[in-house]
């Protein structure tokens, strides 16, 4: 079960975070959008609405959760450059899950969303430097801090992770 809800791990930080780990990072956020897109568009209503793995999400659910939460990611870069050191707002993401548009609205509008997003992202990420990326934002969970080269990592890693699991659902089901 374990493999099904982290087929490529958790996600840890190298201790330190090169110019390398930055650039695949931010490739890797810039094709998630097409990447995504290509993947599931030609699925039909019925393979939407299909868990990735017993108890999870349906691959509605993923798409407008990668839409969603990495709204919410930049949303926090941008008060993490901002604002010195700020507390950011979480949000309750299985409740999200929960909502009617997330469970029903076409995944078109998420995937139109997430190009939006990330093209406005990427861009932002490939212009800071060094000393921004060190800019800190606190998440209230356990009063964790992140640097903001740190989150592109996060957020890499969490466009994979989710594609990941809906591509593995697809392998699996022979779609």
């Amino acid at each position: 079960m374990e493999q099904l809800r982290y087929p490529i791990g958790t996600f840890k930080a190298p201790e330190t975070i090169t110019d390398k780990h930055l650039d695949e990072w931010i490739t890797a956020l810039e094709h998630l959008p097409e990447r995504l897109e290509n993947m599931v568009s030609p699925l039909t209503e019925e393979q939407l609405g299909t868990p990735y793995r017993p108890g999870g999400w349906t691959v509605r659910q993923l798409v407008h959760h990668i839409s969603d939460s990495h709204h919410n990611s930049y949303i926090r870069f941008k008060w993490g450059l901002t604002e010195d050191n700020p507390t950011i707002k979480p949000y309750f993401e299985k409740e999200w899950a929960q909502l009617f548009d997330t469970q029903s609205a076409p995944i078109q509008m998420s995937l139109d969303h997430l190009r939006a997003v990330h093209v406005k992202l990427v861009y932002l990420l490939k212009g800071l430097t060094r000393e921004q990326l060190q800019r800190k934002f606190t998440h209230p969970d356990g009063n964790e801090e992140t640097t903001l080269e740190e989150n592109i990592g996060r957020y890499a890693w969490h466009g994979s992770h989710h594609f990941t699991h809906i591509a593995n659902l697809i392998q699996r089901e022979g779609w």
